[in-house]
């Protein structure tokens, strides 16, 4: 799965990637695939055979990547930027508006730096001016004929803010040799958790304002533990059978931006001939087109107030009320690596690790 292999390539540093946003955008260029070249995008990322699926699961979740609450923000945009002169297929074009609610517009791509800041500016606006220069300067020439933009922005406050005056300087074990001092927080409520004894890892759903939209932690027991999981981590993303626990939570601030090319990840998945001579995408356009890159950049910040992500991906062509008595809280310290992710529903939006 790109998950697994996208952290497993990014090994020994903090990362956040975001599946949707990645799946959102290579779902949009799949609907304009034939043949193999369409095959394969079900193989490597994980999509239906049947286009028509995709794009009714695409159609009626994006409407749900919004959120009315005052204190939540969150949203998703896609956009399609056609070279100068290219004409795409009606049908592919009605598809993409309707279905990936993706406007067009034309640039010159010769004017490499022009373009460039177009596309960049425009993923600005909508990440909230957490994602820039997604697209490096010399990316863009001539040769481009298209390049789809997916933007994904998220800003929540949890349910149970972390205390800032309990926020101190606390050791975390980086490994059994190494530690650093980071920017502990610290809250005790109520909280979904459970503790799998058969993996040695703990569970820990932290909600936001907004109920449809939580963090989970999980946790390994063993300092050294993050490894076995990052191997594992599909089996991760199913909700555990959560118990309504008193817990303490010690867990980092933190903030990440991380940039990854997709494209070397794609192809070990098997996605091979979208980037090849043999490439058909004539659903989209009578032209001969092949994908040239597959880049995303994500941004997240966690504060004791709550989460502030984002993450852009760009193809381009060329809770139980409290016991009167008590119990001790169960301990969650994560002063070790750990995984996390973001779920809107049963949706991952962001996933991630900190060591």
């Amino acid at each position: 799965m790109i998950d697994s292999e996208v952290l497993l390539e990014n090994q020994n540093k903090n990362f956040v990637f975001s599946p949707l946003s990645a799946q959102i955008i290579l779902a949009l260029t799949q609907a304009g695939a034939r043949g193999q070249t369409a095959q394969e995008f079900s193989t490597a990322v994980n999509l239906p055979e049947d286009v028509n699926k995709t794009e009714e699961a695409i159609r009626q979740l994006l409407p749900t990547l919004k959120s009315t609450h005052a204190d939540i923000s969150l949203s998703a945009a896609n956009k399609m930027y056609l070279g100068k002169g290219i004409v795409i297929k009606k049908a592919f074009e009605t598809l993409a508006v309707s279905s990936f609610q993706a406007a067009a517009e034309n640039l010159d791509f010769a004017k490499s730096t022009e373009a460039t800041n177009i596309i960049n500016h425009w993923v600005e606006e909508k990440t909230n001016e957490k994602i820039k220069d997604l697209i490096p300067l010399g990316a863009l020439d001539a040769s481009t004929r298209l390049v789809l933009v997916n933007a994904l922005y998220f800003k929540g406050k949890w349910n149970t803010p972390f205390e800032t005056y309990l926020t101190r300087k606390e050791p975390f074990h980086v490994s059994k040799t190494q530690t650093k001092q980071v920017d502990m927080m610290h809250v005790e409520d109520f909280f979904n958790y459970y503790e799998c004894t058969k993996r040695n890892v703990k569970f820990l759903e932290l909600p936001y304002l907004d109920d449809r939209l939580t963090m989970t932690i999980v946790l390994p027991n063993e300092i050294d533990g993050l490894a076995s999981l990052e191997n594992n981590i599909e089996s991760l993303l199913t909700p555990p059978p959560y118990n309504k626990e008193r817990v303490a939570v010690s867990m980092p601030k933190w903030l990440t931006e991380t940039s990854v090319d997709l494209k070397g990840i794609l192809e070990r998945l098997g996605l091979r001939k979208a980037f090849s001579d043999s490439a058909d995408f004539k659903n989209l356009s009578d032209e001969s087109l092949q994908i040239g890159q597959v880049l995303q950049k994500s941004f997240i910040n966690v504060t004791e107030s709550g989460t502030e992500a984002a993450a852009a991906t760009v193809v381009s062509l060329v809770f139980l009320s409290a016991p009167l008595v008590e119990p001790d809280p169960i301990i969650f310290k994560a002063d070790r690596p750990y995984l996390y992710f973001i779920r809107h529903n049963d949706v991952i939006l962001f996933v991630g690790k900190i060591i």
